[in-house]
């Protein structure tokens, strides 16, 4: 009787045992992750709040010193800046800057067009701590024979509407001679202007 009343408490036990792993080996709830956080905003883009007419445009015909036509670009307001399309030709091998400035005149050396868009006050470059302007743009290399084709965006800008390119004074689109640095203030060290195209509104 013993025996009998021994092994019934062993298989109780054992049997409580098997019960408490069954329970215990339950799939454990799924949570759905949260949402990502928020990617942090470029360095020197605008803190204003642009609001665009999305496809408002703009064109520039770009001419070097001689006044000869080397280039064309659009220019057209999207929610995340401004969409600039061009092409260049004719400039033979090379690296320029490309930059937004200031002033809507192209009177040969250029210096007409004024420093660089910079509504925001910064310094130069967008490896510059201080920086960029919201007019600067990344370099653009120019093949030995034949059209460049470029399109780049310019956040925290618009044609009409906050920090508008098209205002009293209006802006340019200027092509230096040489590589923009992306640091030194105020223009890169990019060289002389060698092209340049008054942006005018459609």
């Amino acid at each position: 009787m013993t025996n009998f009343f021994t092994n019934l408490g062993r298989a109780l036990i054992i049997a409580t045992t098997s019960f408490a792993a069954i329970t215990c080996s339950q799939p454990p709830v799924y949570t759905p992750p949260g949402p990502s956080p928020t990617a942090p905003a470029r360095p020197g883009a605008s803190p204003v709040t642009t609001t665009p007419v999305a496809g408002t445009s703009a064109t520039a015909t770009i001419r070097d010193l001689a006044g000869v036509r080397v280039g064309t670009a659009t220019l057209t307001d999207t929610y995340s800046g401004v969409l600039v399309v061009g092409s260049v030709t004719g400039l033979g091998l090379g690296s320029h800057g490309l930059h937004i400035h200031a002033v809507g005149k192209c009177d040969a050396p250029f210096t007409s067009a004024g420093p660089h868009f910079n509504p925001l006050g910064k310094q130069h470059g967008f490896e510059n701590a201080n920086g960029p302007h919201l007019g600067d743009m990344p370099n653009i290399d120019t093949p030995a024979a034949g059209t460049l084709r470029f399109e780049l965006l310019l956040p925290g800008v618009t044609l009409k509407a906050n920090n508008p390119l098209l205002d009293a004074d209006g802006a340019a689109i200027v092509l230096h001679s040489a590589r923009d640095d992306y640091k030194t203030d105020p223009s890169g060290d990019s060289g002389s202007r060698i092209a340049c195209g008054v942006i005018v509104g459609k």
